[in-house]
């Protein structure tokens, strides 16, 4: 790419050829020798030429973009596709290098009502929502990609979340849609969790989304979390926690879970899956114990913890388990439950030996 403009004119080719697509974008290094690759979805671009682009998008928002007014917004989609596609690809581009930039992300906002005013107008209320869908697909290009910041970004996922209030309000939902919404949404956390872990704002997000469909859900007198919708969720969140132990912004977000499921049972079925899992593979991790912890305690299920590690014993054993775990005297509740572990395995392990 020998120049910025040129750097800038491949973006807007890609960004408004997508046809509301998920991209992966990835920074590919200099000595690969092409500043950009393409294969379908699959976008590399150098960080020189990312920011050769940016260049040229920022001059072209504070100049053409950044001073219109409601009246000159609703305009833009007068005009025929293409220009519309490439007024739009400058804060995208913006976005992709910076996530923050609180002013570019605002003008999509602004950008957004303006259609949804202009073909309110028009009577073209579906138009407006497939550019709210276009604006998810383009977020999940930013927030599911291996990106250095995208995925954990306050303001992207504040975003996120803006899009998701305003289409819940502009279409009806049946219940298969919103548990359809729910599932895309929850692949996209987490796939955003493994990119960037401890991921706080993705987790809040599914949070506030969660409360949003459930009050969508019920204007209309249905239900997001009947029990086998919201065992789905749980057995989906648990799987995802035992393959990222050490995540605790997930642990966290599986507390929740299981306060929306319906039946004791389903906290049992996954507490104990958890409990067996640090036994198994002697897993000493904070957040693994501080969610046994907090789990046991909040739904009243500490005697289902204890049955596990103590059920395999006999009443000797039970009783120098015991002893074992006073003479610990651990100091927090969380290391209450290692400690116990801890005996599990010394035992286990002295039984295994004789």
């Amino acid at each position: 790419m020998s120049n910025a403009k040129d750097a800038f004119h491949e973006l807007v080719r890609i960004f408004s050829s997508r046809n509301n697509q998920v991209l992966e974008i990835e920074i590919i290094p200099p000595g690969l020798g092409a500043t950009f690759l393409q294969d379908g979805c699959s976008l590399g671009i150098t960080k020189k030429a990312l920011v050769q682009a940016f260049t040229v998008a920022r001059q072209l928002f504070f100049d053409r973009l950044m001073p219109m007014s409601e009246d000159d917004l609703q305009t833009i989609f007068s005009a025929n596709a293409q220009s519309r596609n490439a007024d739009s690809a400058i804060t995208e581009i913006m976005l992709l290098f910076d996530c923050e930039h609180l002013t570019a992300c605002n003008w999509r906002k602004r950008r957004l009502r303006a259609a949804m005013t202009h073909y309110l107008i028009s009577n073209q209320t579906s138009v407006a929502t497939e550019l709210l869908e276009a604006e998810l697909t383009l977020m999940s290009s930013y927030q599911c990609s291996p990106l250095h910041r995208h995925t954990k970004s306050p303001t992207l996922w504040h975003h996120r979340l803006w899009v998701l209030v305003h289409l819940l309000q502009r279409r009806h939902w049946i219940q298969e849609d919103l548990l359809k919404l729910q599932r895309t949404e929850l692949d996209v956390v987490l796939h955003a969790g493994e990119l960037h872990p401890k991921n706080y704002y993705a987790f809040s997000y599914l949070r506030q989304l969660d409360v949003l469909l459930t009050a969508t859900a019920e204007k209309t007198g249905q239900s997001t979390r009947e029990t086998h919708t919201a065992q789905s969720v749980v057995e989906r969140v648990v799987d995802w926690c035992l393959a990222n132990p050490r995540d605790i912004s997930g642990w966290s977000f599986g507390l929740y879970v299981l306060g929306n499921v319906l039946e004791q049972q389903s906290r049992v079925n996954a507490l104990e899956r958890v409990v067996k899992f640090a036994l198994n593979v002697g897993w000493e991790g904070e957040s693994l114990w501080t969610f046994i912890d907090q789990a046991s305690r909040q739904f009243r299920l500490e005697s289902v913890v204890e049955d596990i590690m103590l059920l395999q014993w006999d009443q000797e054993t039970r009783s120098h388990a015991s002893q074992m775990v006073q003479d610990g005297r651990p100091k927090k509740s969380w290391q209450t439950w290692l400690a116990r572990a801890r005996v599990y395995w010394a035992v286990d392990g002295q039984g295994q030996n004789t």
